[in-house]
C-alpha cells in the first residue's frame, strides 16, 4: 500500500494553507490524575506451563502486526513479567534517572524560580484523533478566530492513546503529529514523568529514545545493546524484552530525523532482538511488528514526515492542536506567573508583588478575552512561553546589569523550538530549518519593515517564497516548509476586512527576522551575489592556474603569463574590498531606522512592547478607523542585539554563523553612524531606545564610547520601570565620566528605583526628581546619595514630591553634611511650618548651598521670618524662595525689609519689591504654569487674585509711567494665565 503525498505541490495557493490547520476543540483534555501505585508481585504463574511459545502467525490491521489473536488478558500480569526483586528494583532506578534528566530544565527556564517544574506547571494542550485520509485531505477553509470558537471533536487523552479503536482492535503504534511549537516534546516529556511516578499503571517499562540521537549512530547494534547503552541500570531488564509478556512503551521523539525505508529491498526483516542491525532497522522493525510484536510505540513527527510511515503500521494518528481553547492559555499564564519565585525576589513574595503579579494576570486574560490577534498566537504553546519570558523580563528584572536581553530571549526562544534542526533530512543540503527561515520570512519581514506593512497578501508571500526556484529540490524544500513550519510564524490575519492577508504570529517576531536577514547578509544585489560566486569560483581555481602558469613559464618565456596571474587575482581582493561596504550599508541601516524623526514622539519600545501583550486600557479602536502608522523601532534594536556574542553563539547553533571580522568591522562602521547622530538630541523616549539599544548591543568598549558623548540624559516623563531603571544604571555604568545633567522628572520613580540608580547619581552635576511621588523613604536614600563623599549633585530639583515633615528631617541631615550640593527646590513638597523650620535650623551646618527654594509650602509669618533671618547669616545663600506661601502682609512687609542690599539675600515672596516689580516675576509665573496639572487649581487661582490685587496696589502708589507701564504689563500676564484656568485651557 503506497502512501500519498499529503504536501502541497508546485503552484498550490497559499490560501490552501489554511486547510492544512487542525479543527479544534474548546474544551480542555483532563489528564490522567490518578495516583495508582503499580504493585508488583514477584512470583512465577502456575499457570505457565510451558517456556516455548508458538509460531507466530501474522495478522494484518489497522493496529499492525501481531502475533496470533488476542487473548484475554490474565489477572496477574505483573506476576509473569517481573521474575525478581532486581528486576524491579533496576526498573524503579530507571524510573529515577528518566525523572532526574527530564526535570532538568534549560537555562530558558531557570528564570521562573527554583520552584518551576514539570510536573507543578504544566498544561496539556488539545489532542484529537486524526486519520491518514484527513491528512492527505485538509479540512475546508476556517481560520484561526473560527478554529478557537469551533466546537470540539475527536477529542482523546493521553491515557486513551492505546485504547481499542472503533473496530475494537487493539492499538499497538500511535503517531503523534504536530507542527512546531505545538508542544509535542513537552507533552512526551510529561508523559514520560507521569510514568516515573506512578500515573501510567498500563506500562511496567517507558523506553524513550531520541531520533535524533539514533541518527548520529551509523553502526550495527541490537536492541538489547541499544537499550543498555542508553540505559545500563536496564541490564537486568533487557533480556525479558521479547521474551515475556513484559509491558514495554517505546516513545521515538522526532521521527523525522531519521530516514526510514520500509521497502524489504531496503530494509531487511529482523525479530531478534539480539542481531546487531543499523538503528534505523531496528525502528522499522519495530514499526512493523516484526520485532517485539507486543510492544507498544509512540512516534512524535512534524506532518511533512507522517508519509513517511506507511498507514497499516500505524494503529491511530493524533494530532497535537495546541492551546485552541482561550481558558487554557488563561490556565498556563496563571500558573508561570504565579511561581513563588516569578518576581525573582528572595524569600516569600511581598503583598505587593503577589499583588503586581495577579494584576499581570488580569490585564493578560482581559486582552485575550478582547484581542483576538494575541489570542491566535497563543494558540501555539510555544508562543504562550515567549509572551510569559517577555512579561518576566519587562516586570521582574531588578539585577544590574540585567541578565537579559530582549533579544536573547527571542533567540532563546527560537532555539527551544529549531535546535538546530534541518528542515528536510532527506534533501542533500542540509539546510538548517533556521537558515531557510531567514532567508525567506526574513526576506517577507524585511520588505514590511521597509514598507512599513504588517499584514502581506497571497502575492507577497508568492514573491519571497517561488520567485527565485529553479530546482526541483528548492520546491520540495519549501513543501516541507509550508506543512510544518509556516505556521509558526505567519498566521491569518483576524481583523476584520483582512481574514485573507497573513501576519506575523507575533508583531515583534517581524523586526526580529528582518534584522536577522539584514545581519546575515541575506539583503544583497543581484550584483553582489553574482560577484560573490565568481570570486569564490576564481578563488578555488586561482592556486591551481598559478601552478600550471609556473610550469609553462620555464618553458615559454613570455612575460605576459605572470601579468594574467595577477588579473586573475585581482578580483578576489577587489571583491573582498566591495563586499566591505555590506558592513557600513549596515551600519547605515541601524542608524536610519533609529533616528527617525516620524518615531520620535513615539512610546519607547519597551511600552510598546507591553502595550502588545497587555492591551491599552480604555475604548478600543472601531474596525473601520483607520489605524496609525505602523512603528517598527524594535528592528535597529534586534540588529544590534543579534551581534552580540551570545546570540551569536546560539544562532550558530541554529545554523546562522555570523563571523567576528564583520561584527568587528559593522562596529567600527557604526562609530561613524549612530554615535554621531546620538549627539543630536534626542526626545526621552528616543534617548531611553538608544540606551536600550546600546544594552541589548553587548559590547562594552562600544558603549562606553557612546555614553561618554552623552553629557545631558532627558528621560522626562518616560515611565521608569524596574527594566529601565537596571538598564540606564548598566549603561552609563560602564563608564565614570560625570554627567552634567540628568532630568528624571515624571519618572514614576520610587524608593527601589533610587536604588538601583544610586550610582548613577553620585556623577551627576545636576539632578531633576521632581513629580516622582517620593515620600519620606525615598528621602532617606536622598539623604544617604548627598552624604556619600564622591557625591557631584550640584543642583538638587525634588519639587512637587510628598516630603513632609517626616522627610524634611532626612533632608536636612543631608544639607547639614554635604558640600556639594549649591541649588536645593522644595516647592510644592508638604514641608509645612516645622518642616522648614527644622531645614532652617540646619543651615548653619552647610558652607556652599546658594539657593532653597521651598515655595508653596503652607508657610506662615514666623517660619518665613525664621528661614531668612538664618539665611541672612549663611556664608554663601543669597536667594530663597517663599511665593504661594501662607504669608500674611505684615509678614510680607518684613521680608522687604531684607533686601539684598541691606542684609545679603534675595527673598523672592511676590511679584512686587516695594513700588516696583520684581526682578523674578517671569520665574515666578513660569513655575506656576508647569505645575498647574499637579497643583490645586482653586489655590493656584487664590493665590494668583492676591497677586494680582498686590500689582494694581502698587501700582497706583508709583508716579513713575515707566514703572506704571511694567506693572500693567506683568498684570496682563496674571490675568491671562487666570482667564485660561478658568477655561480649563491650562
Amino acid at each position: 500500500m503506497h502512501c500519498r503525498r499529503c504536501l502541497p505541490q508546485a503552484g498550490t495557493s497559499w490560501k490552501t494553507l489554511k486547510r492544512l490547520e487542525p479543527k479544534i476543540q474548546v474544551d480542555a483534555v483532563a489528564g490522567a490524575g490518578n495516583n495508582l501505585v503499580l504493585k508488583r508481585i514477584l512470583h512465577v504463574d502456575r499457570t505457565w506451563c510451558s517456556l516455548t511459545t508458538p509460531p507466530r502467525r501474522f495478522v494484518h490491521h489497522q493496529g499492525g502486526y501481531h502475533g496470533g489473536p488476542s487473548q484475554p488478558a490474565s489477572p496477574r500480569p505483573s506476576q509473569m513479567a517481573l521474575k525478581n526483586v532486581a528486576t524491579s528494583e533496576a526498573i524503579e532506578k530507571h524510573k529515577k534517572h528518566l525523572a532526574d534528566w527530564f526535570r532538568q530544565q534549560p537555562n530558558e527556564e531557570r528564570q521562573f524560580g527554583p520552584s518551576f517544574s514539570l510536573d507543578t506547571t504544566h498544561v496539556d494542550p488539545v489532542i484529537r484523533e486524526s486519520s491518514l485520509e484527513e491528512i492527505l485531505k485538509p479540512s475546508p477553509e476556517m481560520t484561526i478566530q473560527n478554529q478557537l470558537q469551533a466546537p470540539c471533536t475527536n477529542v482523546i487523552g493521553l491515557q486513551n492513546l492505546f485504547d481499542m479503536d472503533a473496530c475494537g482492535r487493539q492499538v499497538k503504534n500511535v503517531v503523534l503529529y504536530g507542527t512546531v511549537g505545538t508542544g509535542k516534546s513537552t507533552l512526551i516529556k510529561k508523559m514520560v514523568m507521569d510514568w516515573c511516578h506512578g500515573r501510567l499503571p498500563r506500562f511496567e517499562l517507558l523506553v524513550p529514545f531520541s531520533c535524533e540521537d539514533l541518527s548520529q549512530n551509523n553502526a550495527a547494534l541490537s536492541l538489547r545493546r541499544l537499550v543498555t547503552k542508553k540505559y545500563l541500570h536496564l541490564r537486568e531488564v533487557v533480556p525479558m524484552l521479547g521474551s515475556t509478556n513484559l509491558k514495554v512503551l517505546f516513545i521515538l521523539n522526532g521521527l523525522e530525523r531519521l530516514n526510514l525505508d520500509f521497502r524489504l529491498a531496503h530494509t531487511e526483516l529482523c525479530c531478534d532482538p539480539n542481531e546487531p542491525v543499523l538503528p534505523s532497522a531496528i525502528v522499522v522493525n519495530l514499526l512493523r511488528k516484526y520485532m517485539m510484536p507486543e510492544a507498544s510505540i509512540i512516534v512524535t513527527t512534524r506532518p511533512s514526515a507522517v508519509r513517511r510511515l506507511p498507514s497499516k503500521f500505524v494503529g491511530r494518528y493524533v494530532e497535537v492542536c495546541g492551546f485552541s481553547n482561550v481558558n487554557l492559555q488563561k490556565l498556563y499564564f496563571q500558573m508561570r506567573l504565579s511561581q513563588p519565585d516569578c518576581s525573582g525576589a528572595s524569600g516569600p513574595a511581598t503583598a505587593e508583588e503577589s499583588s503586581e503579579r495577579d494584576n499581570l494576570v488580569e490585564m493578560l486574560s482581559r486582552n485575550l478575552e478582547r484581542h483576538n490577534q494575541i489570542a491566535a498566537a497563543c494558540f501555539l504553546p510555544s508562543y504562550c512561553w515567549l509572551v510569559c519570558t517577555t512579561l518576566h523580563f519587562l516586570y521582574f528584572t531588578k539585577s544590574v546589569p540585567p541578565a537579559q536581553t530582549l533579544t536573547g530571549i527571542y533567540t532563546s526562544f527560537l532555539r527551544l523550538n529549531f535546535s538546530g534542526e534541518v528542515l528536510d533530512s532527506t534533501d542533500p543540503s542540509n539546510i538548517s530549518m533556521m537558515k531557510y527561515v531567514a532567508k525567506t520570512v526574513g526576506k517577507l519581514a524585511y520588505k514590511g519593515v521597509m514598507s512599513r506593512q504588517t499584514s502581506f497578501s497571497e502575492e507577497d508571500l508568492r514573491h519571497c517564497f517561488e520567485v527565485e526556484m529553479k530546482e526541483e529540490s528548492e520546491l520540495n524544500l519549501l513543501n516541507v516548509f509550508r506543512s510544518d513550519v509556516f505556521r509558526f510564524f505567519l498566521t491569518p490575519c483576524v481583523q476584520p476586512g483582512k481574514e485573507h492577508t497573513f501576519v506575523f504570529t507575533i508583531p515583534a517576531m517581524q523586526e526580529y527576522l528582518a534584522a536577522l536577514y539584514v545581519v546575515l547578509g541575506e539583503k544583497k544585489t543581484l550584483t553582489q551575489r553574482i560577484g560573490k560566486e565568481v570570486s569564490e569560483v576564481i578563488g578555488k581555481v586561482s592556486e591551481d592556474v598559478a601552478v600550471v602558469l609556473s610550469i609553462v613559464s620555464k618553458f615559454l618565456p613570455l612575460r605576459i603569463l605572470p601579468l594574467l596571474f595577477n588579473l586573475i587575482k585581482i578580483f578576489p581582493r577587489y571583491f573582498s574590498r566591495f563586499s566591505s561596504k555590506d558592513r557600513d550599508t549596515i551600519a547605515r541601516t541601524m542608524a536610519v531606522e533609529m533616528f527617525k524623526e516620524e518615531d520620535y514622539f513615539n512610546d519607547d519600545v519597551l511600552d510598546q512592547i507591553n502595550s502588545s501583550i497587555l492591551g491599552v486600557e480604555g475604548p478600543m479602536r472601531h474596525p473601520d478607523e483607520a489605524s496609525d502608522d505602523e512603528v517598527f523601532e524594535l528592528f535597529p534594536i534586534f540588529m544590534g542585539g543579534l551581534l552580540s556574542r551570545r546570540n551569536r553563539a546560539i544562532l550558530d547553533q541554529l545554523g546562522c554563523p555570523i563571523k567576528n571580522l564583520a561584527v568587528f568591522e559593522i562596529a567600527k562602521a557604526m562609530k561613524k553612524t549612530v554615535i554621531r547622530n546620538s549627539r543630536k538630541g534626542l526626545p526621552p523616549s528616543e534617548l531611553m531606545d538608544y540606551l536600550f539599544f546600546l544594552h541589548e548591543f553587548q559590547n562594552e568598549r562600544f558603549t562606553a564610547e557612546a555614553v561618554q558623548s552623552l553629557r545631558t540624559i532627558n528621560l522626562s516623563s518616560v515611565k521608569m520601570t524596574p527594566l529601565k531603571c537596571s538598564v540606564l544604571a548598566s549603561v552609563v555604568g560602564t563608564t565614570s565620566h560625570e554627567v552634567e545633567e540628568l532630568n528624571l522628572a515624571s519618572c514614576h520613580l520610587d524608593v527601589n528605583s533610587l536604588r538601583t540608580l544610586f550610582p548613577v547619581f553620585l556623577r551627576c552635576k545636576k539632578l531633576h526628581l521632581q513629580l516622582n511621588s517620593l515620600g519620606p523613604e525615598a528621602c532617606k536614600e536622598i539623604r544617604d546619595l548627598l552624604l556619600h563623599e564622591k557625591c557631584m549633585v550640584g543642583t538638587l530639583r525634588l519639587a512637587d514630591n510628598p516630603v513632609t515633615e517626616q522627610g524634611a528631617h532626612y533632608l536636612a541631615e543631608a544639607v547639614a553634611g554635604n558640600s556639594s550640593l549649591r541649588h536645593l527646590s522644595l516647592l510644592h513638597t508638604s514641608l509645612g511650618n516645622q518642616g522648614v523650620e527644622v531645614i532652617a535650623r540646619h543651615l548653619a551646618q552647610n558652607k556652599h548651598l546658594q539657593e532653597l527654594d521651598v515655595a508653596y509650602n503652607s508657610v506662615t509669618d514666623e517660619a518665613a521670618l525664621a528661614l531668612v533671618e538664618e539665611a541672612k547669616r549663611h556664608a554663601t545663600l543669597d536667594k530663597v524662595h517663599l511665593y504661594f506661601n501662607e504669608i500674611s502682609e505684615e509678614g510680607k512687609q518684613a521680608l522687604h525689609g531684607l533686601r539684598k542690599d541691606r542684609d545679603g539675600v534675595k527673598v523672592l515672596v511676590f511679584l512686587t519689591v516695594g513700588a516696583d516689580v520684581s526682578d523674578y516675576w517671569a520665574i515666578i509665573l513660569n513655575v506656576v504654569q508647569k505645575n498647574l496639572p499637579v497643583w490645586d487649581r482653586e489655590r493656584v487661582q487664590q493665590h494668583l487674585g492676591l497677586l494680582l490685587k498686590d500689582l494694581e496696589s502698587s501700582r497706583r502708589q508709583t508716579a513713575n509711567p515707566w514703572k506704571k507701564l511694567k506693572f500693567m504689563r506683568v498684570e496682563n500676564e496674571v490675568k491671562r494665565m487666570l482667564g485660561k484656568i478658568q477655561q480649563g485651557a491650562l
